[in-house]
């Protein structure tokens, strides 16, 4: 086992509601998740629960020194070791209900992409709404926004519930093919085109 398997295992058994995996994702699912990120321009890309970094290196690569990388993780322990490995980040120790506010205290705008590692299906219906609106709210009108669903939950009421949240709160959204090369297998959704909500 990786020490970042087990990293993530030890803040999984300390914390599961809040890490919700026994693993890190794998490279496969990484590189389906990170595909909106543009290989060109500046863009504003906010990670969303990296945890130890499967889908940060990924987008670093793609960004290859370009743009803003904001990833907000609320673990400290995962934190620290993003901003030890990767200094172009900036990582910042906050919950993702807040991302409006973490970017308007870095002057930066809204955000071109957003790529979520988040474990939606460990959240209260009330979390997944506020998660979800702050997303909505924080992304540019022709932004992308990624996440993904373990395969073998997709029954359940909290995974449900995120797929109809997902398609309330977006224009276009189109589910891709079964990731196999995961632990465990996973579907990932790309949402474009964030809906206007009265008030926000």
């Amino acid at each position: 086992m990786t020490d970042d398997a087990m990293r993530f295992f030890r803040e999984f058994a300390r914390a599961p509601l809040s890490v919700g995996a026994i693993a890190p994702s794998s490279a496969v699912l990484a590189r389906h998740i990170c595909a909106a990120v543009p290989e060109s321009g500046d863009p504003v890309v906010v990670e969303l629960g990296p945890g130890t970094g499967a889908f940060t290196d990924v987008i670093q690569r793609r960004l290859g020194g370009r743009g803003h990388h904001l990833a907000v993780e609320l673990n400290p322990v995962f934190a620290n070791r993003l901003a030890d490995r990767y200094p172009g980040v900036d990582i910042a120790v906050g919950d993702a209900a807040h991302l409006g506010d973490l970017l308007g205290e870095r002057g930066l705008g809204r955000a071109d992409v957003i790529v979520s590692g988040l474990p939606w299906a460990a959240f209260s219906a009330r979390r997944q709404g506020s998660v979800l609106d702050a997303v909505r709210q924080a992304m540019a009108p022709d932004g992308a926004f990624t996440t993904f669903a373990y395969v073998h939950a997709l029954w359940a009421p909290p995974a449900r519930r995120l797929r109809s949240a997902v398609r309330t709160a977006f224009e276009e959204v189109v589910i891709g093919r079964t990731v196999w090369r995961n632990v465990p297998p996973a579907l990932v959704y790309h949402a474009r085109r964030p809906r206007t909500v009265a008030g926000s």
